[in-house]
């Protein structure tokens, strides 16, 4: 939440979220289609979208780790789109949006925040969008690779080595491509000497080696 709230809305707020919970590698936090009754701060963990389309297939639709939101995107439709679940065990803050709602009705700051997180799951989604339909494979798992980056830094980690919490099958899954496509790009990154890997372990040799690459 933001740093400029009153001693009594912070009260507030942490009263809300003061329940928790720990979701298991593998199980959903929630699934498409339920009824929206709260959005999720993730505490430690990381999670995956799944949206599964009319043909039956599932596609990953986004990661994320902790200090990211789920559920904002329920919002509007009173349903969750996706399937919500753990990458690893997680630990999740529950804010049940019509106490949270409520608070923020006499709070501008809580508002304002709250139009952000939504802004910037929107924005998320438009990258997403920006990724798939305009690059080609390998600039699709160089900026995978970069945000992963991205998020480290900013998150107080090494940008430059760090382990995937998401498998092979799943990075295709989510970047629209096949997942020998994925292999064949790493291997590829790693002759050029951009990236080293052993399994999910990546060290990042050229980042802007990364953001140059073309196909």
């Amino acid at each position: 939440m933001p740093a400029g709230l009153t001693p009594d809305e912070l009260a507030q707020v942490s009263a809300i979220a003061s329940s928790t919970r720990t979701v298991r590698q593998g199980t959903r936090l929630y699934a498409a289609g339920d009824p929206f009754q709260s959005i999720y701060a993730i505490r430690t963990g990381s999670f995956k979208t799944v949206l599964v389309h009319r043909d039956g297939q599932p596609q990953v639709t986004n990661f994320y780790f902790s200090g990211y939101t789920l559920g904002l995107d329920a919002i509007g439709d009173g349903s969750y789109r996706c399937d919500a679940i753990a990458l690893e065990d997680s630990v999740v803050c529950i804010l049940p949006f019509r106490e949270l709602n409520a608070v923020g009705q006499g709070s501008g700051e809580i508002q304002r925040h709250l139009m952000r997180l939504m802004s910037s799951e929107m924005a998320r989604r438009g990258d997403m969008q920006v990724v798939l339909g305009m690059m080609s494979a390998g600039q699709r798992v160089a900026t995978f690779l970069l945000n992963q980056s991205k998020w480290m830094r900013v998150r107080g980690y090494s940008n430059a080595e760090f382990v995937l919490r998401m498998s092979r099958t799943e990075i295709a899954s989510h970047l629209g491509i096949k997942i020998e496509t994925v292999s064949r790009m790493l291997r590829k990154f790693g002759e050029a000497h951009l990236i080293e890997h052993h399994g999910r372990h990546i060290r990042i040799l050229d980042l802007d080696g990364l953001a140059r690459v073309e196909s």
